[in-house]
């Protein structure tokens, strides 16, 4: 990493260029300086995933450990299972030259006996439980964290009662706590919350979306119903089996009814949706990342921060829509940039299948100022031509 910033414990900066790290990202240049200032400095931060914050404030939360105090130090809050065991993995390769460091998972299913108190350094967790490990069962003392780190702002927002808790654990914490917050959108809510959690910030904003969409072909297909969305699929799958795909759809339902179609036809397909376990949603995610599944149909709760690098098209069945019937255009950005990870080539298809799902479209065309081409997929040639 460029001299920009000190990292002052050899054994991490050993982490840092084996995970092949050698030039800061434009977040990590940004950030890292205020992030590792003496004094500490709190921040809030604009950051997509893929952009490498997530190194970035691991690196802090490192950085401020002392792994002879027995107790924990840094609380990272997630606003899901799966995200929660990513950064964990991040702490793990950054942190293995520094084996006494230790880590805790604050997550649902995570059971330890009442009255014992936890000696690992770093908590990273959803903020209910983590709320609960602070405040009712008295695993942590927030008084003793030094830095705190809230992950995906705009995701914990969106989901009902995180908002609160988060507030909750953040007014436990130490006035001397480091406080950071990334989030890869800013609506007033988000900025609302935000302010409410990080006392005196610095802000760091990025520039909208363009990043994530220049490195990701767009197409629609016009369907007139489910099953020619279906019909449309197999086309298509018949051409990008290269690597993996994911699909969204707007309901359960749906995805069950497409991973059961899928599965009759031949085809590898992991379903993932939010009324599975914490477990079998993980283990779902695991074999997919190592390829034993080609296809991962799942509903919106994998929108965000599941990094499979191998990725290469997003399908969505049902384009998203909020509660009011409108586009979702971070949903969007953020189910589309599962694929153009890192800076690689992606490809991102829309099922259209009525006038409503066009008017969708168009509207999150004028959003993104980008258009989206129209793709025949009956038109093998052409199929093949948009996935190679």
């Amino acid at each position: 990493m460029s001299g920009t910033f000190l990292i002052r414990k050899p054994q991490l900066l050993q982490g840092v260029y084996a995970m092949g790290f050698n030039r800061p990202s434009k977040i990590q240049e940004n950030a890292l300086p205020m992030m590792l200032a003496e004094p500490p400095q709190n921040l809030i931060a604009q950051s997509q995933s893929g952009t490498g914050k997530t190194a970035a404030f691991v690196l802090a939360m490192l950085s401020r450990v002392e792994p002879a105090e027995k107790y924990p130090q840094c609380l990272c809050l997630s606003p899901t299972y799966e995200l929660a065991l990513q950064t964990g993995k991040v702490i793990e390769q950054m942190g293995k030259f520094h084996p006494e460091l230790k880590l805790a998972y604050a997550v649902r299913g995570n059971k330890l006996e009442r009255g014992q108190k936890i000696s690992e350094h770093i908590v990273i967790g959803t903020p209910g439980t983590v709320l609960d490990w602070c405040a009712k069962l008295k695993f942590i003392d927030p008084k003793k964290i030094k830095v705190f780190v809230l992950d995906e702002a705009d995701v914990m927002i969106a989901t009902q009662g995180h908002q609160d808790q988060s507030i909750r654990i953040q007014r436990m914490l130490p006035r001397n706590c480091q406080m950071l917050l990334f989030s890869a959108t800013f609506e007033d809510s988000v900025w609302k919350f935000a302010q409410k959690v990080v006392p005196d910030p610095n802000i760091i904003k990025l520039k909208r979306e363009e990043e994530t969409l220049d490195t990701i072909k767009q197409y629609y297909v016009l369907c007139n119903n489910r099953d020619e969305k279906f019909q449309a699929l197999c086309n298509l799958y018949g051409a990008i089996t290269i690597a993996q795909a994911m699909i969204f759809c707007h309901t359960r339902k749906t995805a069950s009814w497409l991973a059961a179609e899928l599965s009759k036809e031949g085809h590898q397909v992991a379903l993932l949706s939010g009324e599975m376990m914490v477990e079998q949603r993980a283990a779902v995610i695991e074999r997919f990342r190592e390829g034993k599944e080609k296809v991962l149909v799942t509903t919106n709760v994998c929108a965000r921060g599941i990094d499979v690098e191998q990725v290469s098209v997003v399908i969505n069945f049902a384009l998203p829509v909020d509660k009011d019937g409108n586009p979702d255009n971070e949903t969007y950005l953020h189910r589309i940039g599962r694929t153009g990870r890192f800076g690689k080539r992606g490809l991102a298809v829309n099922m259209v299948d009525s006038k409503h799902s066009m008017n969708i479209l168009n509207r999150i065309q004028e959003h993104f100022n980008k258009k989206i081409e129209r793709l025949d997929t009956d038109d093998l040639d052409e199929i093949e031509k948009i996935a190679n």
